[in-house]
């Protein structure tokens, strides 16, 4: 596992002129179905991390080491750039700094770092968020938590969506100002807010949560955006396979007329079944 080559990929992409959309990924498997597909990156959620790990709604249920585990998993299993959100990082600054610490020796190539307030709070009933004061203090602190210089730090917010246009660029103005690579924004939904933000942010842009105007990736590269997440389909889709298929099998259906099975060639394709058989060949003969 070369992280720093990974890494120096993803920020080849990110100092381009280009946007790409990450393949969405949630364990081994996933990734390397998404590296064989010529995805230049993977992106694993909180929110698919808690599916993965816990079966849980993403309501910060999921640990640092359970989430640092499965990135590990991840990264080991191919060549695959990894950006992860790191949500608010866990905790405190404190909290924020152990945290790109684990995840960069998990191999992560890429990490944002959110100002939401995480978990709610007893009687919460909206989006809250850090004070801008301390969402400066998780991005040093998370800056002082890298060692490789190539592991890519980005910002995030979805203040836009929630405060307005102008807090969310005061917001992403704030903590480019610490140092971080660039900012993610989640909940930008059209092209005027797009162009208002880029006017003012010369940084690297990724986007999640994006309205329907900003599908067009040449216009989102034009705008500064390099990464524009698609959501988490993949997962979803995996969940209802296999909803179907044991629902399938405890109806009657005999498994040989099963539809939307992975051939053996497709899974001796994804475990590296012809690597393992040259090592084997190689170091038990």
């Amino acid at each position: 596992m070369n992280s720093q080559t990974r890494r120096r990929r993803l920020r080849d992409i990110f100092n381009g002129d280009r946007c790409i959309h990450p393949g969405s990924v949630y364990d081994p498997l996933s990734a390397r179905v998404a590296e064989d597909l010529g995805f230049e990156a993977g992106m694993f959620a909180g929110s698919t991390a808690s599916l993965t790990v816990l079966g849980d709604p993403d309501i910060i249920l999921l640990t640092l080491s359970e989430f640092a585990g499965q990135a590990h998993r991840i990264c080991r299993a191919g060549e695959l750039p990894l950006i992860v959100d790191a949500d608010h990082g866990y905790g405190n600054a404190l909290n924020v700094k152990r945290t790109v610490e684990e995840l960069e020796t998990a191999g992560v190539s890429c990490l944002t770092i959110e100002d939401t307030l995480l978990p709610k709070r007893f009687g919460a009933t909206g989006t809250e968020f850090l004070s801008v004061e301390e969402g400066v203090g998780k991005m040093k602190a998370a800056l002082a938590g890298r060692q490789d210089p190539d592991l890519i730090v980005l910002g995030r917010t979805s203040a836009v969506g929630v405060n307005g246009i102008d807090d969310g660029i005061r917001r992403a103005r704030a903590y480019l100002d610490t140092g971080v690579d660039g900012i993610m924004f989640v909940g930008v939904k059209t092209r005027a807010e797009l162009e208002a933000i880029a006017a003012e942010i010369e940084s690297p842009i990724m986007l999640g949560g994006s309205g329907p105007e900003l599908k067009d990736p040449d216009y989102l590269a034009q705008h500064g955006v390099r990464i524009s997440l698609q959501g988490h389909q993949p997962i979803m889709a995996a969940v209802q396979a296999m909803y179907t298929t044991l629902k399938a099998l405890r109806d009657g259906s005999p498994p040989s007329e099963l539809e939307g099975v992975a051939s053996a060639e497709l899974m001796k394709q994804l475990t590296r079944g012809a690597r393992y058989q040259a090592w084997q060949d190689e170091f038990l003969s």
